[in-house]
């Protein structure tokens, strides 16, 4: 209509995308550094930090990996996406957002993998229990664990008691001069619910009785089964956790893509203007 002038709105970055992006990498970093800071505590503690050959000396996992890698992981990406996100630079928005989505696909990847390959996954798993239980007095923190997971899931050894010989502490072997011979760790014991003192001996020597009697002092079900068996109890919860975590992500990285458009798009609206001033001149 004559009289009237058309209005065209230039493009900008969102603030709310923008600052909800800084907020939510914010408390990634935060959590990152954490867990970065008690890995790296509990390294000191033990004497790694000092002494990095240490690291070799265990037959088993240090649960200290765990907080060290994932923390340091959570770090660098929670730094990338709030720094790009605060700046807009697209270069480390770019790289938030690849990697996490990388992330993303290897835990898909790993989801279908271990559902194609159960009885291989269960293999590897009771292999991976018991290189463990060989090392289960190396370390407090890898004895701890595997105290944990016995009382935890009432078990005991990955398939059964049994395979505690294969720690020399508790192997039935006639050189054996621990006291701890033909017994097992007492997180495997069956506790009396009245009993207020722990009796951390309550395992030694229960495997020179029968199995039937065996039953009723400790858990003869193997911590493999059992963990099974809790996964297919509780799959709705595990499955809501591991969905709500896969929306994070996914959520993480539509925002970081979305910021990155936008910032293109102010960044060419830059350079059409800066070329139309420069004809007119």
């Amino acid at each position: 209509m004559p009289g009237k002038h058309q209005h065209f709105q230039e493009p900008e970055v969102g603030c709310c995308g923008k600052y909800f992006l800084f907020g939510f990498n914010i408390v990634f970093w935060v959590l990152g550094a954490l867990f970065l800071a008690i890995g790296l505590w509990a390294w000191g503690e033990k004497g790694v930090l000092s002494n990095i050959s240490a690291l070799t000396d265990l037959g088993g996992l240090d649960p200290v990996w765990l907080f060290v890698v994932v923390g340091g992981i959570m770090s660098v990406l929670g730094f990338a996406g709030c720094i790009g996100a605060l700046r807009e630079n697209t270069f480390l928005l770019k790289f938030f957002s690849v990697f996490l989505g990388l992330i993303f696909f290897l835990e898909l990847a790993t989801g279908i993998l271990a559902f194609a390959f159960k009885d291989w996954i269960r293999d590897q798993l009771n292999l991976f229990i018991n290189n463990n239980v060989k090392a289960y007095r190396d370390d407090i923190d890898l004895q701890n664990l595997i105290d944990f997971a016995q009382e935890y899931w009432s078990c005991c050894g990955a398939r059964g008691p049994n395979d505690w010989n294969l720690n020399i502490y508790f192997n039935c072997t006639d050189v054996n001069p621990s006291r701890e011979r033909c017994g097992v760790p007492f997180s495997c014991c069956v506790r009396d619910p009245v009993e207020d003192v722990l009796n951390t001996q309550c395992g030694y020597d229960v495997r020179l009785k029968l199995e039937l009697e065996q039953q009723g002092f400790i858990h003869t079900k193997g911590c493999v089964g059992q963990f099974e068996k809790w996964l297919q109890d509780n799959l709705i919860i595990v499955a809501g956790i591991f969905v709500g975590i896969a929306f994070l992500q996914i959520f993480g990285i539509c925002l970081a893509q979305n910021l990155v458009s936008d910032i293109k798009a102010v960044k060419a609206n830059w350079i059409k203007h800066d070329d139309g001033y420069r004809l007119l001149k």
